[in-house]
């Protein structure tokens, strides 16, 4: 059984609408993937440069100079040009340390579902850690 030309011509212009209508949502999912992906990566920095920046400021004697450059190292020089360190660095031994590392999700990633209603626009990365003060 044969067959005709018009059928197989017919056939084509269908799968051509279907990429045509699939093809945007693929490269959406895409791109939601990378910027995902993208974030991810830099929430893993911002926990180690807040694990980093508290160990530091848990030393006796530690100025915030130090637990803010432990931090800002540790998070690399993309994240850290607009990162914020704080701390709380208790008087006495056994006294909670707090540190808090906050860096712009836009320094992280490049802000490609902003179209679809996903915009990075202030928000931010916050990661917070509390050990004792030895």
């Amino acid at each position: 059984m044969k067959r005709h030309p018009q059928a197989r011509q017919r056939r084509r212009a269908f799968l051509s609408m279907e990429l045509a209508l699939t093809l945007p949502i693929l490269m959406l999912m895409l791109l939601a993937v990378f910027e995902f992906s993208l974030l991810f990566y830099a929430r893993g920095k911002v926990v180690e440069a807040s694990r980093a920046a508290t160990r530091t400021a848990t030393h006796p004697g530690t100025q915030f100079e130090f637990v803010e450059e432990s931090a800002l190292l540790t998070l690399g020089p993309v994240l850290a040009r607009n990162a914020r360190v704080e701390a709380v660095q208790g008087d006495y031994p056994g006294d909670p340390v707090v540190v808090v590392v906050r860096v712009p999700m836009r320094d992280a990633a490049p802000d490609l579902l902003w179209p679809i209603g996903f915009g990075l626009r202030n928000r931010f990365l916050v990661s917070e850690t509390v050990m004792q003060r030895e």
